[in-house]
């Protein structure tokens, strides 16, 4: 009797063991994948949020070095134009940031990056209207990108890393135009371009809907966009303001400042790095930002290198102001193509532009054009360069169609189309600048008053001095009223 118990009492654990294996059995697979599914959506979550915070502190981060630039060009010209107009340059490369950021916001963003409108210049995004929303729930979400772009940053992020590059178009300008520009003029003409001009540009080739984008046109960070505007635009207004006071053609006056200049150089080349590296927009790719970085690097260093030998040659000396601006010269001539290169080009880009620059500055001379800060010739010449670079020397292993440039076999696809659309953006450029610059001139705001060539334009706009022990303000004022009494006398 107790045997049958004992038998009895183990078929019933043997049972409920049965019972709760097959209920384990049947429910498992619905607990497992439940908690599969549940990890996999909190991790596929978490890296978007991480990416999103990675690729936002990138393009902040880069979009402030293109910022500081402002400074590095504030420094430079302000050490290459005379004393007489240090006080002058250093305002209007200040305000020119300010400016340019009410015209990007109200304007030039939309134009630039809003939905396309036949591939010429955007439609929505004016005031960044379309940055953000309010759901019912009272939520507050950020938009991502823009109607013309895909980045993958949100759209305030994208709008302020553009608007850094913005401000570096009008800069390059002031300083073809120093020592002789109405500051009221210079107001004017930074905002028009900040607002319409710079942005159509950046719609043909930077947005998806562009029509110079459409046709795989290869500028990654802004050989044309930026150099090329920015270089045309100097011309023109240089042009058609007339030399400075005194200038005698073929002595281009000495910087007041080399110091300066130096330093501004310097800021500029590491500015230049966010400029470059930065517009990747995503670190999703470290290999290709590190390829940048060494692209960009060693086109300044030849480009420096090139243009103090030619100078050595040409003079037998060591001048700092070409090498100065033959690291310029390189960092601009490698900017289009610093995504779509080798490094043995970039450096070949380097030599040819630290070389190029120095002749179109004697080009520029002979013309009789006065550009105190050799901006056409760095910025201008060399942003053409760049662009044309990238025809030839294209990597088919890293250009966006897979083509090769013209040297690397890849006949002249690429290099018509690179051909095609320099020349359309300095058409459209040029033309635009005549009217604008026209405009302003008529309106008599372009050139300063011909008092301030007598006690400089410092004084007459600024009633400051950059050295006032050296070039104090009250014996000038005294001097230019004296003047003023002889001629009455006369």
């Amino acid at each position: 009797m107790a045997k049958a118990i004992k038998k009895k009492n183990q078929w019933a654990r043997f049972l409920a063991i049965a019972i709760g294996a097959a209920i384990f059995a049947a429910f498992t697979p619905s607990i497992a994948h439940a908690v599969e599914t549940g990890t996999l959506e909190s991790l596929s979550k978490s890296t978007g949020e991480l990416k999103l915070s990675v690729n936002t502190s990138w393009v902040l981060i880069t979009g402030f070095l293109v910022f500081f630039m402002q400074c590095g060009f504030a420094m430079l010209e302000a050490g290459l134009v005379r004393q007489t107009a240090v006080v002058n340059t250093l305002t209007e490369n200040f305000i020119d940031a300010g400016v340019t950021l009410l015209a990007w916001w109200s304007t030039g963003f939309a134009i630039a990056f809003g939905t396309t409108s036949n591939g010429f210049w955007g439609l929505d995004g004016f005031f960044l209207n379309n940055a953000f929303t309010l759901s019912n729930s009272g939520t507050f979400e950020y938009a991502m990108g823009a109607g013309g772009s895909t980045a993958p940053v949100s759209t305030l992020s994208l709008f302020f890393f553009q608007f850094a590059f913005s401000a570096t178009a009008s800069t390059i300008t002031t300083g073809a135009m120093a020592e002789r520009t109405d500051f009221r003029g210079d107001l004017i003409y930074a905002f028009i371009m900040g607002a319409v001009m710079y942005p159509v540009v950046v719609h043909w080739v930077w947005n998806n809907g562009g029509w110079l984008n459409k046709l795989s046109f290869h500028d990654f960070a802004g050989s044309a966009v930026v150099h090329t505007v920015g270089g045309w635009t100097s011309l023109i207004g240089a042009y058609l303001l007339g030399p400075r006071p005194n200038r005698v053609w073929g002595q281009i006056p000495p910087a007041h400042n080399l110091g300066y200049a130096t330093i501004g150089t310097m800021i500029l080349w590491f500015g230049w790095y966010g400029f470059n590296c930065g517009s990747t927009l995503s670190l999703s790719n470290p290999g290709l930002v590190s390829l940048i970085a060494v692209n960009t690097t060693l086109a300044a260093s030849t480009g420096a290198i090139a243009a103090f030998l030619y100078i050595y040659f040409r003079f037998r000396q060591w001048h700092l102001f070409c090498g100065l601006n033959g690291s310029l010269a390189g960092l601009v001539g490698v900017t289009a193509g610093c995504a779509y290169i080798m490094p043995w080009a970039a450096a070949l880009i380097g030599l040819v532009a630290g070389v190029l620059v120095l002749l179109v500055v004697d080009i520029i001379e002979w013309f009789e054009i006065d550009d105190p800060v050799g901006a056409f010739a760095v910025h201008g010449a060399c942003g053409m360069l760049g662009v044309i670079a990238v025809g030839l020397l294209g990597h088919p292993a890293l250009t966006i169609n897979k083509k090769a440039g013209l040297f690397l076999g890849g006949g002249f696809d690429l290099l018509g189309v690179q051909l095609a659309g320099e020349v359309a953006i300095i058409i459209f450029v040029v033309i635009f600048s005549f009217v604008m610059f026209g405009v302003i001139n008529s309106m008599g705001l372009l050139r300063v008053n011909p008092e301030a060539d007598l006690i400089g334009i410092d004084v007459y706009e600024h009633g400051a001095s950059a050295w006032p022990d050296v070039y104090p303000i009250d014996d000038l004022q005294f001097v230019g009223e004296a003047d003023d009494d002889a001629d009455i006398e006369d």
